[in-house]
This record gives structure tokens, C-alpha cells and sequence, in this order.
């Protein structure tokens, strides 16, 4: 437990460190953009509200009315719903998800050196791994993507697991399994590629048990195994109803090999850095620039990572055998992460997009380097222990363990951006919800979501992984808001509220919706605050 503490310590000192000045904004500032962020931040806020509210609804979420399971149209971060519980309204909302995001680079930190102190690694050499995972210069490109960051149950998963079954410890195995569930729960985006890691070691271990002539298993191990494995499927197939539904009932929230194609980063990619690092960042400009997604194809891993990645390659701290599997764990996250570039349609990715159950809701090959970056800080966790021994000097030793943990914090160092969080915009005390916020726009409905977080009300406007027809149609239909074929659009839809912020309105079509008549519309039109709020009327049968 000490040790634990510890690590713990180190990995909040770390995402302080890495996210810095970010602390010292909590609840007015987001990491990255305000986009992403205030739609994750909306997320936990509706999962804690939705479990105390509504727990048989859970997907039914306030936003995008009247489309069903809209929490499912991106990932829910359902495995956050416990801070979700905790606080009220939009402030809470900001201060909670800058908690949660700190707390995930402390999560990744901990698990990567509980993992490779199980490998072998050492304490020092574990300490490496945990920087090595949660300070890689990739991880800065992604600061907008809690749901991408949020990568720590995976190397909890197989630390638990590993360790549950070397010492036969019941709770250990089942925690394992669980720690999986709670993983996928956080988002497919991630969830996926667990699941089909685990899948992909659990046929090897069944191979390997039969080429041993089948050996004897503790009956203990099989009931605990299928009792992990047995939560982690329901947990599986309950957050996969939600998301197929959505598929079935929005065709183009799937992703098309076009896409795909688009986002699937050129070799160079592993050149480079984001803008934003402090070292790596001017340097690799060039390459970057030769890229089409300057953020989503930042695949760079860090020198000092890669040097001491190769050194764990011939590093006693593990077995042989594992040592092989990540080699070989490495070149396959490698070539999944390079997308369709590998090969164009021949390449091992079309393979998991046509065949691989979810894969056609994955659109960034690119973010399989998470697993890539978590196996290259495995081996530099055996590369750190096995370079501090031959140091040849006590003094040298002491250098080497004080500029290797350096080296490597600093290729990561950002400064992480932020961005300020705008003021709520939302009129509702006086609203009869459904609502239709105005101006409605992709960048403007974020916001909204996130004010949406005082009270909930239904509204049809939304921000998610991708934007439903039924919202684009709408947003054209009420351009000319307010005549007779909006409100007609409206009223079919069951919206009560329609509120126009006039602070927003100026340049968009909504300018002159303020003095434009409302005679025979059955409309009534109001003042409240910086709002225009027209309440519909009945609709007429």
C-alpha cells in the first residue's frame, strides 16, 4: 500500500506537471478547444443525472430531441458516472471534467508502472514505463480527447490479471475482468481495442494450453474467469444495443473506407510532434506540415522513449518470451495505427473494418497508437533497468536515474493550450422545454449542451461524434425562423420554446427575428434577459 501511495502521489505531481498551467484555472478553462471538451464535460454531468434521474433511460439523454439514445451518438464516458454524481450545473460541470482529465494521466502513470513492475521492471524501471506512458509526446495531440486519454484501465486490466493469476488470488482475477468492463464502458473508441486484444491473447493462451498436452488449470482460476468474463460481456452487450440501435436508426453515423482512408496517418506521421511541444514542436514543423490532420497524425514517441524501447529489447529485466510477445505487439499496433497507408485496400486494417463487429464506427486509425505508445513504455520500463546497473560509476548511476525520467517529461512537455469557457447561454427558468436554441450552429450547439447542464431540459439542438440529418434538415428548415414552415417543422417536432440569444444573432440569419411579425403564427414573443423567447402555441388538429 505505501508503494501504491506513492505512485499515486507521482502520477497527480505528473498530470499537474504535463497539464500545466491548468490548475490553476479549474472550472474556467478547458484543455485544448472548447468544442470536445464541454461535449465530454456534458457527458459525465448527464451520466451522474441520468442515474439518479432516469436510470432505465439512461441513453434517452437531453439533448438532440426527439432522436432516442443520443448519449450513444458519441462516447458516454459512462465509466466517469460517479464524478458525475458529485455537484450542479455548468461550473461543476468544467471543475469535474478538469479533475477527471488530471486524474486520467494519473491513472495511466500508475497502472503502466504497476504493469511493468509485475513484467520485471523494478521500481525505477517501472517508475520509467509510468513516464514513458503517460508523458509520451503523442498523448499532447489528443488533449481535446478525454475519451482517447482516458487509456489507464488497459494496463490495470492486464496488471491485475496477470498478477491474479501467478498468485491465484480470486479477487484479483475478477477485479482484472472488471477493470476491462470499466474500460470499455468509458467509450468504444478504446473499449474496442481492449476487447480485441484480449480476445487476440485469450486464442493464444488456449493454443499454447493445448500444445502443452492440456495441463491441469485450478478449478478456482475457471469459475473466477467466468465470472469476470461473464460481467465484462454483459457489460459488452447492454452498451452495445445503445450504439447499434443508433447505427440502425442513423446509417451515417457509420464511417466509410473514404473516411478512414482520410485519417490514416503517412508514415512520416511517426516524425511528428504537435505544435504545442515545447521541445519537438518546431523541429519536426516540416514534417508535420506534411500532413492532412496536423493533430490526429502527431504520432511522434519520443526519442528517449524509442532509445530505451530498443535497450528493453535485449533486457534480461523480462523473460524472453516476453519480450517477444511485445516486439511483436509493437509491429502490430504499428501497422493497424498507419490505417489504409500500409497497403491502401490490402492493407491488415480493412481486414478489422470488414469483418471486426464495431470497427466501421471507428474513424481515426491513428488513436491504436495508444496501445503502441503503452507497449513502447513497457520495453523502456526494461530498457531503464537495464542501463541503471551498468552505469559504471554510483555517480553515473545516480545521474542516469535523475536524466532519464527527465529526458523523457521533457519531449512531452507542452504547455498543454486552453481555452476559456464561455458563460452560459441559456434562458430556461422561464422556458417550456422541449427547446430550440438560436443561432444553431456545430460550434455554438457545444455550448449549449454544456448550459444545458442547469436543470437538463429537452432540447433539439446537439453536439456529438457526428451530426444526425434530422438535425442538419432542421437547421435548414429554420433559417427563416420565424415564418410559417419553421414553426410548422417545430410544432411537428413537439419543440414548446424556441430562444434566440440576440448577443449571437447578429450576422446569421436570425438578425432581424426580433422584429420580424409573428401574426398568425400563433406565436408569443418575450424578453428575458439578453433572450427572445417565442413559446408555440398548440399544434392544430
Amino acid at each position: 500500500m505505501p508503494e501504491l501511495a506513492a505512485a499515486a502521489g507521482l502520477g497527480v505531481a505528473l498530470a499537474l506537471v504535463m497539464t500545466w498551467p491548468l490548475v490553476l484555472h479549474i472550472g474556467s478553462r478547458v484543455p485544448s478547444n472548447v468544442f470536445d471538451p464541454l461535449l465530454q464535460a456534458w457527458q459525465i454531468a448527464w451520466d451522474g443525472h441520468a442515474l439518479a434521474h432516469q436510470p432505465l433511460h439512461f441513453f434517452q439523454a437531453n439533448t438532440f430531441w426527439p432522436l432516442r439514445d443520443s448519449l450513444a451518438f458519441s462516447d458516454a464516458l459512462i465509466g466517469y458516472t460517479p464524478a458525475g454524481l458529485i455537484g450542479s450545473g455548468p461550473r461543476a460541470t468544467v471543475v469535474r471534467y478538469d479533475l477527471v482529465f488530471l486524474g486520467a494521466i494519473a491513472l495511466a502513470f500508475v497502472a503502466t508502472y504497476l504493469l511493468a513492475r509485475e513484467l520485471g521492471a523494478g521500481r525505477f524501471g517501472g517508475f520509467v514505463g509510468g513516464l514513458a506512458c503517460a508523458a509520451s509526446p503523442w498523448r499532447l495531440s489528443q488533449a481535446g480527447h478525454l475519451h482517447v486519454l482516458s487509456g489507464g484501465g488497459i494496463p490495470l486490466t492486464f496488471f491485475l490479471l496477470l498478477r491474479g493469476y501467478r498468485r491465484g488470488s480470486a479477487l484479483q482475477i475478477v477485479a482484472g475482468w472488471l477493470a476491462a468492463a470499466w474500460q470499455l464502458s468509458l467509450g468504444f473508441t478504446l473499449g474496442l481495442q481492449l476487447l480485441y486484444l484480449m480476445l487476440g491473447i485469450g486464442v493464444a493462451v488456449v493454443v499454447g494450453w493445448l500444445r502443452r498436452s492440456r495441463p491441469a488449470v485450478p478449478r478456482c482460476h475457471i469459475w473466477h474467469t467466468v465470472a469476470g468474463v461473464t460481467g465484462l460481456v454483459v457489460c459488452s452487450v447492454d452498451l452495445a444495443r445503445a450504439y447499434m440501435r443508433v447505427l440502425h436508426d442513423h446509417p451515417d453515423a457509420g464511417r466509410t473506407l473514404h473516411e478512414v482512408s482520410r485519417y490514416s496517418p503517412p508514415i512520416q506521421s511517426f516524425a511528428s510532434a504537435t505544435p504545442d511541444n515545447l521541445i519537438w514542436g518546431g523541429i519536426t514543423a516540416s514534417v508535420r506540415a506534411s500532413t492532412r490532420h496536423k493533430l490526429e497524425q502527431a504520432l511522434f514517441p519520443g526519442v528517449t522513449i524509442v532509445l530505451l524501447a530498443l535497450a528493453g529489447l535485449g533486457s534480461s529485466a523480462y523473460s524472453i518470451a516476453t519480450r517477444r510477445r511485445l516486439a511483436v505487439g509493437l509491429s502490430i499496433t504499428v501497422v493497424f495505427a498507419l490505417g489504409l497507408t500500409v497497403a491502401g485496400d490490402l492493407s491488415p486494417y480493412r481486414l478489422l473494418f470488414e469483418i471486426a463487429p464495431g470497427w466501421k464506427g471507428i474513424r481515426t486509425p491513428g488513436r491504436i497508437f495508444g496501445l503502441t505508445t503503452l507497449v513502447l513504455a513497457l520495453l523502456a520500463a526494461a530498457g531503464a533497468a537495464r542501463a541503471l546497473p551498468r552505469a559504471p560509476m554510483r555517480a553515473r548511476r545516480l545521474l542516469l536515474a535523475v536524466a532519464l525520467p527527465i529526458l523523457i517529461v521533457l519531449e512531452g512537455l507542452g504547455p498543454v493550450p486552453t481555452a476559456t469557457v464561455p458563460r452560459p447561454v441559456l434562458a430556461t427558468e422561464a422556458a417550456r422545454p422541449p427547446l430550440l436554441l438560436l443561432p444553431t450552429t456545430r460550434p455554438l450547439d457545444t455550448l449549449y449542451e454544456y448550459s444545458s447542464t442547469d436543470g437538463f431540459p429537452p432540447m433539439a439542438n446537439g453536439y456529438s461524434g457526428f451530426t444526425p440529418r434530422e438535425l442538419s434538415r432542421l437547421r435548414s428548415e429554420v433559417r427563416g425562423f420565424p415564418n410559417r414552415r419553421s414553426v410548422r417543422l417545430l410544432r411537428s417536432i413537439g419543440v414548446r420554446t424556441v430562444v434566440l440569444d440576440r448577443a449571437l444573432a447578429p450576422g446569421t440569419p436570425w438578425r432581424n427575428a426580433t422584429t420580424k411579425s409573428v401574426a398568425g403564427l400563433r406565436l408569443a414573443r418575450r424578453q428575458v434577459g439578453d433572450a427572445t423567447l417565442f413559446t408555440l402555441g398548440p399544434r392544430r388538429h
